[in-house]
């Protein structure tokens, strides 16, 4: 597919829209190749500690709910890295035409300075905000207008999963108060207990 190419799944509900992200999340980015480089880098040292806590949670047989919710947050998160780093090495642009796997000049862009890949898109409800409504009165609206892919899906089914769930995971961890340890308390007598 070319760039902006899109097909429709299911009506006008669902549509496989390629599109391309330089940053983060709803196309935030740093910008620059240094910002790019920055971020790159910090996606791979998050998945790094974030694979040794997946490890760890494994290592101390925590809830099996919990440790596929942070498996499929790792997932996602591996996935855009891979996305990121290979992609623009590999590939050639794809705005007017579609993309070159390996093409003999070159990938567009360096190793950690690609593009992730987006394509679902899911635009079921369309409309207009009231004039009188704050900040974006009377501008168009799509609910939902973020277009994601399956790596994101997964990053945030893991976060919902142990939001949902939180009483269940984290139930032997909440902190005793001083008074729940000792319910002994010393007892000081009064002026008339003494006499």
């Amino acid at each position: 597919m070319y760039f902006g190419q899109e097909y429709n799944v299911l009506g006008h509900w669902f549509i496989i829209h390629f599109t391309e992200n330089n940053g983060m999340a709803f196309g935030m980015e740093f910008g620059g190749e240094w910002g790019k480089l920055f971020l790159s880098s910090f996606r791979i040292i998050a998945i790094l500690g974030l694979g040794y806590y997946l490890y760890t949670l494994t290592k101390n047989n925590e809830p099996t709910g919990y440790i596929l919710s942070i498996a499929l947050i790792f997932a996602g998160a591996f996935g855009n890295i891979i996305d990121s780093t290979f992609y623009g090495k590999f590939f050639s642009e794809s705005y007017s035409e579609v993309a070159t796997f390996m093409p003999p000049e070159g990938g567009y862009a360096k190793l950690l300075h690609g593009k992730v890949v987006d394509m679902f898109y899911f635009p079921l409800i369309e409309g207009r905000f009231p004039s009188w409504f704050p900040f974006w009165g009377s501008e168009d609206f799509v609910f939902f207008r973020p277009v994601f892919n399956f790596a994101d899906a997964s990053i945030t089914v893991g976060v919902c999963i142990i939001i949902l769930n939180q009483r269940t995971y984290f139930k032997d961890k909440t902190p005793i108060l001083a008074e729940e340890k000792n319910p002994v308390t010393e007892q000081i007598p009064t002026p008339n207990e003494e006499a």
